[in-house]
């Protein structure tokens, strides 16, 4: 049986080697010169399939190199810092391109109420003196290199006696802070021009808020209301004509109001603003100084001497209503249809779509200084301004509670411009204040169009990336998101009430 099968494997074996071996006896058969062909036709085939399979390598290799190089470098581009883009860059009008930080640089301070904690060393009094302290001079000489302090008596100004001024005039011999030092501005625009919102005015006003040098600053008191600090920046204006300005007003050429690094809604509130159309706000951004508040992003809103027509010592135009009297002029529809209503009426100068498109503002922001200030229409915490000065107990009597913060231009009383735009975006949906929106029975279309098109966030992610100091401030697009993401949650509170209390959305031209 053995000896069967190694005798079948040798057969086998013969049988495959046999058109080989019959090959190779003819090849040995052949006469050389055959020989020689068949071999250099052999050597020919062969160099051609090395050949071929060398050039399909270095093919595949290249692919394989320009997919990395793709995969490394799709989504970046070189941007430069001016309005142009450089020709590399596919442009479209009216876009933004924004460069996402994968790390936040602080935690997204979302509260616009929050205290910064005072230490115990350095105790501040509200005097004429308490915005800078020895600290901080001793910080400015360091800074500014040469200090000139200037006690201003209220002579120069003759009328006004109840407003003092501290100014503080810097000499540069170097930059004031650190955003000055460098050429390049805070206002980031890689896109050909602004988004459409923003007017030509609004970007001028940012980029000198943001960027100017900082010549002066001065703290200004006028009568009860809180202090301004007011900077006066680098311009045109010539020494005398700003003397002469002065004289009537805080501000000799131009200025901008630093508020507290709390207030940082100031500038969520001004984009937002942009973005719906409503152009109520002044135009903010955020600045750091090295010389305040230990160099933290501040809220600067740029400074409009029309809301002091009579000057500060008089105080802002101001309209000067109660709870009740708002509402009777809800009612009776005051300057619609540029109607004059009757000497008896009650009616304010203030027209009646205003109150409509600041009732809208006001609740997306939850902003009840204004119509609120009592906080009657929500559940106050124990640390509010509201509680804490015992306000909220004069909800009892709400006719009779004034309202406050009611401002316009003096050449403009139709007209409500918003100012100390002070949101909270820590109020949950449970707790919002629908008293803003009581007794509003209209909306602007034009408002409602935007906040029903679902283009909200990619509106205010581009209008917000502009501010460089402000976006990193709030933990970059991270922080941003959550921002909005409050706001958007309102929104569909806002759309939902619109509904369920038959509330009409009209054109508001006026």
């Amino acid at each position: 049986m053995i000896i069967s099968l190694v005798l079948m494997g040798k057969s086998r074996f013969h049988w495959l080697c046999f058109p080989f071996l019959r090959l190779t006896g003819s090849f040995r058969r052949c006469p050389p010169s055959k020989r020689s062909l068949i071999i250099g036709i052999v050597c020919v085939i062969y160099l051609f399939f090395v050949v071929s399979q060398f050039g399909y390598s270095l093919q595949s290799q290249d692919r394989r190199t320009d997919k990395d190089k793709y995969r490394h470098t799709r989504g970046l581009y070189n941007l430069e810092t001016s309005d142009a883009l450089p020709d590399s860059v596919p442009t479209r009008s009216n876009v933004v391109y924004i460069t996402l930080k994968t790390k936040r640089l602080k935690p997204a301070n979302i509260r616009g109420t929050i205290r910064p904690k005072l230490r115990k060393k350095v105790r501040r009094n509200i005097t004429a003196g308490s915005a800078f302290t020895q600290n901080k001079l001793a910080t400015l000489e360091q800074d500014a290199g040469q200090i000139n302090l200037n006690f201003e008596s209220n002579t120069s100004l003759g009328e006004i006696r109840d407003v003092n001024y501290k100014t503080l005039d810097l000499f540069h011999k170097s930059h004031i802070d650190e955003q000055t030092d460098s050429h390049i501005s805070s206002i980031r625009i890689y896109s050909q021009r602004a988004p459409p919102w923003l007017s030509t005015q609004d970007v001028k006003a940012m980029r000198f808020l943001a960027d100017s040098k900082v010549l002066r600053v001065k703290e200004v008191f006028h009568g009860d209301s809180p202090s301004l600090l007011i900077f006066q920046g680098e311009t045109g204006v010539s020494v005398t004509d700003q003397r002469n300005t002065e004289r009537n007003d805080a501000c000799g050429g131009r200025c901008g109001i630093i508020n507290s690094p709390v207030d940082n809604t100031e500038v969520f509130a001004f984009h937002l603003d942009r973005v719906l159309g409503l152009n109520r706000t002044l135009p903010a951004v955020s600045r750091m100084f090295s010389f305040l508040h230990d160099g933290q992003p501040c809220p600067v809103i740029s400074w409009d001497a029309s809301l002091y027509p009579e000057g500060l010592a008089a105080g802002s135009s101001t309209v000067r209503l109660t709870w009740g009297e708002y509402q009777s002029s809800l009612k009776q529809r005051c300057w619609l249809k540029n109607i004059s209503p009757k000497p008896d009426s009650g009616c304010s100068t203030v027209h009646h779509f205003e109150w409509s498109k600041m009732a809208l503002f006001d609740f997306l922001l939850q902003i009840h200084s204004r119509l609120d200030q009592s906080c009657c229409g929500f559940r106050p915490r124990l640390e509010d301004l509201c509680v804490e000065l015992g306000h909220h107990g004069r909800c009892v009597d709400q006719n009779h509670i004034q309202l406050a913060n009611i401002v316009h231009r003096g050449h403009d009383p139709r007209h409500l411009v918003f100012t100390n735009n002070k949101g909270f975006f820590d109020r949950n949906e449970d707790n919002l204040d629908f008293r803003l929106l009581e007794g509003i029975k209209e909306l602007p279309e034009q408002v409602v169009s935007v906040l029903r098109s679902r283009k909200l966030r990619e509106k205010l992610l581009q209008s917000l990336f502009l501010d460089q100091t402000y976006w990193e401030s709030q933990g970059g697009r991270q922080g941003i998101d959550k921002l909005i993401d409050v706001i958007e949650r309102r929104v569909k509170v806002l759309l939902t009430y619109i509904n369920a209390h038959g509330v009409k959305v009209i054109t508001m031209n006026a």
